[in-house]
This record gives C-alpha cells, structure tokens and sequence, in this order.
C-alpha cells in the first residue's frame, strides 16, 4: 500500500510536544543566517510539532513534502553558493530538553526541488542531495541529539545550477516501525519535514534537480527502511528512497 493511500497527517497539540522537535535556523559555511521559522523556514502550524503519524484509514497528505504550511511562501531566502556546507539546526522550545527524544532513533534524509511559490510540494519534483542512516553504533538522530547540539550537515552540489529552490530535510524515527503503519493503525515510522528557500547563485553549474521523486508514490509502508524493527539486533539498515542525486 502507498502512504499517499494511507497518510499520515496526526499533528499533535502543544502539549504533546515534548518528544518532538522543529528546525530553527541554517548556517551557511558556518555563517548563522539568524532565526528562520517562518521567515526562510515554511514552518509548520503548529510550531511545537512537525510530527506526522502514519494513519492507514486517511487518502493522501500534501503534508509528507513540506509539512502543514508548506503551501505558504515566506518572506525571505538563504542566499549560497554551488558547494556550501549548510547546517540546518533542529531545536525544543525548551532549551533544557534533548534536541529530540531518545527514544526517537531513525536516519536523515535531505532532498532538494526547484523553488515553488503555491502548492504542498507533493508531487514528483525531488531529489535527494544527502542521507545518513545507522552507521555503528548510531543512528543520524543520536548523533546529532549528543554530539553535534542538533545541527545538520551537508553540501550543496557543486555543479548545481543558479536559481530558487526548496531544500527539505527530514528526520524519521523508527522507535513504532516494528509493526507496519498499513497494519496496525498509528503505528510505522514517524516523519518530521521540514522546507528551507533558498537562492542559489555564482558558480557556473548547470545542473537542475531531475530525480522527479514523488514521497506519496515513492515512499510505501513496505520499504525495508520504513517496516523495520529497531529494537531487535540488526547491523545494517536500508536507508529509503532513491539514491544520491548525481547533479548532472
């Protein structure tokens, strides 16, 4: 079963937010752009929780592309070049709280599409420019929650073409997909994206994001890397969705 036929689209009240996390701002080669909800981040409604619960019993969700506003351009752009590291920072209202739960282990993925104005973002236009899963003895989110305070790192393809683009990252937590999300209600991977505008420009690159990636089609309850259980021993783990785009 599709998740476009299955969707997710549980998104919890305040006060259950605590386990949940939301990006906060990006740095560009180090550089903090300053705080980004709602001002280069497409920020969700509500601002304490991004997650989305796998839901069999609902249609389709725009959501899964870039959350419940990502239909809604924001007034500004992160301005970078073809090869910049980019962090992308997650953060808790409360400074005092984990930047995500413990329990809440899973990969990182990050995908990039040309820049839209309307519209969810929910059909074939992405493609995925990094991706880190379980590499042992830690998942993407452990490290970023105890080394890195919640920043994200990746880089922009060096040959990537000027002009206006949506990068979306999200983070997956596991700790329910040890029974499939089209089986038993509630349950399958959580999903947390995020959509950053940004404005490419220098560089002489000429290559435009062409993986045409659609998340409703693409992404299916029985992907080995969304029906997987964490809490039995594994040593590898397929990471979802397609490959590293070449940027050609």
């Amino acid at each position: 079963m599709l998740l476009n036929d299955a969707l997710l689209a549980l998104l919890a009240l305040a006060t259950a937010a605590s386990a949940h996390t939301t990006m906060s701002r990006v740095f560009v080669n180090g550089k903090d752009q300053g705080e980004g909800k709602n001002k280069y981040i497409r920020s969700p409604v509500n601002d304490g929780q991004v997650q989305l619960q796998l839901d069999k019993t609902n249609n389709t969700t725009p959501f899964i592309a870039c959350n419940s506003k990502g239909n809604i351009a924001v007034p500004q752009f992160v301005k970078a070049s073809p090869g910049d590291k980019l962090t992308f920072q997650w953060s808790r209202d409360d400074p005092k709280e984990p930047v995500i739960d413990p329990s809440h282990k899973g990969p990182i993925l990050t995908y990039i599409a040309p820049f839209f104005a309307t519209g969810f973002g929910d059909g074939p236009i992405w493609s995925k420019i990094a991706e880190e899963g379980f590499v042992s003895p830690a998942w993407a989110t452990e490290k970023m929650r105890n080394f890195t305070g919640g920043k994200v790192d990746f880089n922009l393809p060096k040959t990537l073409a000027p002009g206006k683009y949506m990068v979306r990252q999200e983070l997956i937590p596991l700790h329910l997909a040890d029974k499939r999300g089209d089986i038993e209600k509630t349950r399958g991977p959580e999903f947390y994206p995020s959509c950053v505008q940004f404005e490419v420009v220098g560089g002489s690159g000429t290559a435009v994001p062409n993986q045409n990636f659609d998340f409703n089609k693409g992404y299916k309850f029985t992907d080995p890397g969304f029906d997987f259980n964490i809490h039995i021993p594994f040593t590898t783990y397929p990471i979802p969705g397609p490959p590293i785009w070449d940027a050609k």
